[in-house]
């Protein structure tokens, strides 16, 4: 038989397949498996130096770093595309000397190996402008895409009701981690990947015209929360922090199943449900109101 009817062969029956979406040990970043394998990172925050250096804190620029780290993923897994999951550059409403500088070079980089997917997030405002449209770079709408049979938005909206028909969804923009704090007070912040599923409930009050009894637009999908590339952005101690505390309507609005998450480590350990996190010494949700009396108490003495 001829390699064409191999390769059509393959193609029917990885698309009856589900997608496969595996995390790089040690690393921020996600491999998605169906027809086709997609790279995924999130919240790469280019041009955060110079934010930092107008605060007063002097860093040089770590873009080639971040380059370079892509560059090493795309050599050892071979992706047929690379998806930016939103907030590539930093800076917002302005575009800094920084983002004019590098990231026309960091895409078209990127594109000269791969085809390069954008979710805009919401720091993307003027991102189109900086590269050469003519590259092999799509942006797609902010409120995300399905790709290769999985779903895509970037958080800071609520999805396009087509993403909610596939039945892996990833989102990013709460850059999520898990904060360890012993009897002394003392903590360590470690990124984190959230895994959990929507809320229906929630969900049927927003999209009002879609049919959650009909498959072909509701497949309840498996929702993975990405930890943000970029180490210097900060994070979100999930384990700390209620609904109305996290950022993007689907997460504020309790459009997702916070207690019930699955929370992992970079490493890939399994620290079980945030709703039995949140039960441990070392990772106890803090009383903010008594930590709020505890300084007016220090401030009236």
């Amino acid at each position: 038989m001829s390699d064409i009817y191999f390769q059509i062969l393959k193609n029917n029956l990885l698309s009856t397949m589900p997608p496969e979406i595996t995390p790089i040990i040690e690393e921020p970043a996600l491999i998605v498996t169906n027809s086709e394998t997609s790279l995924v990172v999130a919240d790469i925050h280019l041009g955060i130096e110079w934010d930092l250096y107008r605060s007063g804190i002097n860093l040089p620029s770590q873009t080639k770093r971040r380059l370079d780290r892509l560059l090493g993923y795309i050599q050892e897994n071979s992706p047929d595309r690379v998806i930016l999951l939103g907030d590539v550059k930093h800076n917002v409403p302005q575009v800094s000397w920084q983002e004019k500088d590098e990231i026309p070079c960091f895409l078209e980089t990127l594109a000269e190996h791969t085809h390069v997917d954008i979710i805009p997030g919401n720091h993307d405002g003027g991102l189109e402008l900086l590269f050469n449209r003519q590259k092999d770079i799509t942006v797609h709408s902010s409120r995300g895409a399905l790709i290769d049979g999985v779903g895509y938005f970037h958080g800071h909206t609520w999805p396009a009701p087509e993403i909610l028909a596939a039945s892996y969804v990833v989102t990013a923009h709460n850059h999520p981690t898990v904060r360890f704090t012993d009897a002394f007070g003392y903590s360590i912040v470690e990124p984190a990947w959230i895994r959990t599923k929507f809320n229906l409930e929630v969900l049927k009050g927003h999209f009002g015209n879609l049919n959650f009894d009909n498959p072909a637009q509701w497949a309840d999908p498996e929702l993975f929360v990405m930890p943000a590339f970029n180490e210097l952005c900060g994070g979100i101690p999930f384990n700390e922090s209620t609904q109305e505390e996290l950022l993007g309507p689907a997460f504020s609005s309790g459009g997702i199943k916070l207690e019930a998450s699955e929370v992992y480590l970079l490493d890939g350990t399994r620290l079980g449900l945030l709703r039995n996190i949140r039960k441990l010494q070392y990772t106890r949700v803090r009383n903010k109101n008594m930590d709020r009396r505890r300084k007016s108490s220090k401030g009236s003495t």
